[in-house]
């Protein structure tokens, strides 16, 4: 009966051998993959005010949409497809039509804000970020039997009407555009462009904005992109060349009056590769106005694309109908995508892209119009190749990698009890900033990396942020009476761009950092309730993977290392004294 025990001991030995192998294996093929980096591209910060956003918008005609469902069918269809930004028109003739200060609907009497306050929820309502084109001038404010194109008579007129525009939307749109295309007669009321009386609106405009909202953005009127047309009257233009028109701009003092630098860029039929030249319409084109910012010495302003794309007309159509040339739908997808790349990877002043368009009423082209094959969306909601493709790109954008990000950096999503606020001393020139009125006020980073750094400004205003890091609380940070952890950003000094470890050995999966404003405040050293109102906290910029990796598991590998040789040592020993067969002859 012994042979069978020594078999049995011996399989025991050689199962426990086994198991310990697999153990020590596993831990040490954790620890690998944990100590890679968690993106092979350490990702810079970029530090031009504007540009680390969600490259990924859209122009939209909801203003034209009368069925609520069919508005709510288009915003949703833009929300699944990764979108950030909405370009919508506000026309100025529609919103103050029948004289100055009169903000009614002459149709139903009611208030003519009423329709675009609905618009504006809805798109906030979907994440999306609008940008606000204000043009159009109303009758009373432009000469008699003049196009709404034209600009008004008095333009301080335009001013007041931006001023309360600013007013009526603060807090929920940042980013407004002045006019529209003004080196093309048509958007100049079908006379000669000139860029110093543009110069002159932009001024006005700039200057009631940031007096109804210091933290509102001004986008200059993107410059329809041309060759020129002559005006008959010598020296003046019909339609300028862009980059002609944007330096007379300058040279009329412009560069004081923008935040942002509107853009078109339509690719016509060639990629984007192709590179720029005075005498070619192509998407590089916009290089060529760059060239102008830098040289006045506008280097610090982002370039954002209000119109970019490609026409996918039909071969059918003749050449004298194909204004934008024509590509593709594969070439149009493909190219779309490859050009906000390109300028994501090659140009620090490149921010949002708007591409023309997502989708129509059936009323702005008809499908003899070759403006109706840029569509991402038919009239009927069927989407075109260049939507899917944007749908498939935008999925990465909302997890950060490791690398340095602005607190508008889409991996970053804050409720609506924060506010961006313009800060020239933050890394990025803005920051985040809580509602003081807003209690738990919060906001979660997406992200993939070992370790997290918190960049915010520290103060003697500012309070405590609650932190949980995948839904609990963070190891190493501080606890309050509650059990919460938490990071203090009260300083009796105010420090900007002050770094702040929040988490580290995370290991390099995916994780969900929440930040929310404390109900509990840090004054003179004691923790005391706000009662109704919360500190203000502020958020610059995070930083993702610049902890250490997760630690070499040095006593779980030894035990099981030593658990592993005597396993194998049992083994021999079993073997040397494990009886002889006895034999027979």
């Amino acid at each position: 009966m012994r042979r069978p025990i020594v078999r049995l001991r011996t399989a025991g030995l050689i199962a426990a051998l086994v198991v310990l192998a697999g153990l020590l294996g596993l831990v040490l093929i954790r620890y690998a993959l944990a100590a890679q980096p968690s993106d092979g591209n350490w990702r810079s910060a970029r530090t031009i005010p504007n540009t680390d956003v969600n490259p990924y918008g859209a122009n939209f005609f909801l203003d034209r949409e009368v069925e609520p469902w069919k508005r709510n069918q288009t915003i949703e269809m833009a929300r699944q497809a990764g979108l950030g930004w909405a370009r919508q028109q506000f026309a100025w003739a529609e919103i103050e039509p029948l004289g100055k200060g009169e903000f009614i609907d002459p149709v139903s009497g009611d208030s003519s804000w009423t329709k675009f306050d609905q618009i504006v929820d809805l798109y906030r309502s979907n994440g999306l970020q609008v940008i606000a084109r204000l043009d159009r001038a109303p009758a009373w404010a432009r000469p008699p039997d003049t196009r709404d194109e034209t600009p008004p008579t008095d333009l301080t007129d335009y001013g007041d009407f931006v001023y309360a525009f600013v007013d009526h939307f603060r807090g929920r749109i940042q980013y407004i555009q002045i006019w529209n295309e003004p080196n093309i007669y048509p958007e100049w009321g079908e006379q000669a462009v000139d860029p110093a009386a543009y110069t002159d609106m932009l001024k006005i405009a700039y200057q009631r904005a940031k007096e109804a909202d210091p933290n509102v953005y001004v986008l200059s009127a993107p410059l329809a992109i041309t060759l020129g047309e002559p005006h008959p009257e010598p020296g003046k233009w019909r339609s300028m060349p862009d980059p002609d028109y944007l330096e007379a701009m300058y040279q009329a003092g412009a560069g004081g009056y923008f935040d942002i630098l509107a853009a078109n860029a339509f690719g016509f039929d060639r990629p984007p590769t192709d590179p720029p030249d005075e005498e070619v319409l192509n998407f590089q084109r916009v290089v060529l106005q760059r060239q102008i910012m830098e040289s006045y010495g506008d280097s610090d302003k982002a370039v954002w694309f209000v119109e970019y794309g490609w026409n996918a007309a039909p071969e059918s159509f003749p050449d004298e109908a194909l204004t934008w040339e024509r590509v593709s739908e594969e070439q149009q997808a493909e190219y779309t995508l490859q050009g906000i790349e390109l300028a994501q990877r090659e140009w620090a002043w490149a921010g949002a892209f708007s591409i023309w368009y997502f989708r129509q009423t059936g009323q702005q082209y008809s499908p003899d119009d070759a403006a109706y094959y840029f569509r991402m969306v038919d009239v009927d909601f069927t989407p075109r190749r260049v939507y899917d493709t944007i749908l498939d790109a935008t999925r990465t954008l909302f997890v950060a990698s490791s690398g340095y990000f602005q607190e508008t950096a889409p991996a970053l999503q804050a409720d609506e009890r924060w506010h961006s606020s313009v800060a020239p001393e933050a890394s990025g020139q803005a920051l985040l900033e809580s509602d003081q009125q807003a209690q738990a006020a919060s906001l979660t980073i997406t992200f993939r990396g070992n370790s997290l750094d918190l960049i915010a400004r520290r103060g003697p205003q500012e309070g405590r942020l609650l932190v949980t890091h995948d839904g609990r609380n963070v190891p190493g940070l501080p606890v309050d009476d509650q059990g919460r952890s938490y990071i203090d950003l009260y300083s009796p000094e105010i420090e900007w761009q002050a770094r702040l470890p929040i988490a580290r050995g995370l290991g390099s999966g995916q994780h969900v950092l929440r930040l929310t404003v404390s109900d509990l405040q840090r004054t003179a050293a004691v923790s005391v309730s706000t009662a109704g109102t919360s500190p203000v906290c502020t958020v610059d910029a995070f930083e993702v993977g610049v902890g250490q990796p997760l630690p070499f598991p040095t006593l779980l590998v030894a035990g099981l290392s030593l658990g592993l040789l005597a396993a194998v040592g049992l083994i021999i020993l079993d073997q040397r004294h494990r009886p002889r067969r006895v034999k027979f002859f």
